[in-house]
């Protein structure tokens, strides 16, 4: 038997069935992954590199050093106050606005799954503005309100908190809301069914289930918080309350040094850290399901949301 492929005229039956469905099998698109991520990441290790020049210049290649921008230098983040006050400010702007978005998020996204009619659609349309309503829109409604109405408050770190809280807030909401989802009410209605109140059924089983909803609530508001711009700058008061993205726009006009890159690559490291470590979690809470319903299906229980 003839091992050439069957051909209709000139054309082969294999090409004309890739024409008919391209998309069929992951013929090119790995290429395309591959160019995009490629595209995306390698503005962001050049930068990453550069932190690591021996030289001032931010644009030519002048040998390795690890610790110069880091630590050793009078430039370095480690010792120059402005660029260690940013970073600070960052953090401490990041890990308060994780504190109060994350709980107050997950409560609300509680209520929504619990509360049924028009006033809960409306709740969580309103809940939605915050991914539609452009981001300087968002900032300066909060500078005005925090000049004009709230000026107890006033501009600073505390209205940056708030701020950042209040735009955060929708992130955990969406991440609750999934989860609940897929959790079913199931468990709750089990824990009752053994004896258990509304709110021992809440603290003992649903709040276990949504441990990975939590951590990937934690990993993306620190992400987003410290990288925002828009919202610290339109709220900040001066260096003291700078963090590290107004600091970079703010020198982009003067000669930067190579410590700002080092300044970045530690931003980008700490938020890349909380990323992996909800990732983790994720996983982890995956696995144990998954355990959890295999051994459920072996002993012939029935398996919940099944």
């Amino acid at each position: 038997m003839s091992s050439e492929p069957v051909r209709t005229g000139s054309i082969p039956r294999r090409s004309l069935g890739w024409l008919k469905n391209p998309w069929a099998r992951a013929r090119f698109l790995w290429v395309i992954g591959l160019t995009y991520i490629a595209w995306t990441l390698l503005p962001v290790a050049i930068a990453v590199a550069f932190s690591f020049n021996a030289g001032k210049s931010q644009t030519a290649w002048q040998g390795f050093s690890l610790t110069r921008w880091y630590l050793d230098d009078v430039s370095s983040v480690w010792q120059d106050d402005s660029l260690r006050t940013a970073l600070l400010q960052s953090l401490k702007l990041s890990g308060l606005a994780v504190l109060i978005a994350v709980p107050i998020g997950i409560a609300f996204g509680l209520a929504i799954d619990r509360w049924r009619g028009r006033t809960s659609r409306g709740a969580n349309m309103v809940m939605l503005f915050s991914f539609i309503t452009p981001e300087i829109a968002v900032a300066v409604a909060l500078f005005l309100y925090f000049t004009q109405l709230a000026t107890v408050i006033g501009l600073g770190l505390k209205a940056q908190v708030l701020g950042l809280s209040m735009y955060e807030m929708a992130y955990p909401v969406i991440i609750v809301q999934a989860r609940l989802l897929s959790i079913g009410k199931e468990y709750e209605e089990a824990a009752m069914d053994l004896g258990a109140s509304q709110m021992q059924a809440l603290r003992r089983v649903l709040l276990p289930l949504l441990t990975p909803a939590i951590v990937a609530s934690v990993g993306i508001v620190f992400a987003t918080s410290i990288d925002n711009f828009v919202i610290s700058q339109r709220l900040s008061i001066g260096a003291s309350t700078q963090t590290v993205p107004i600091l970079i726009y703010s020198s982009a006009r003067t000669a930067p040094l190579p410590s700002l890159n080092a300044l970045a690559t530690i931003t980008l490291f700490a938020s890349t850290l909380m990323i992996a470590v909800a990732g983790l979690a994720l996983r982890s809470a995956s696995r144990r399901e998954r355990g959890g319903v295999a051994a459920t299906a072996k002993i012939g229980l029935p398996v919940a949301g099944g």
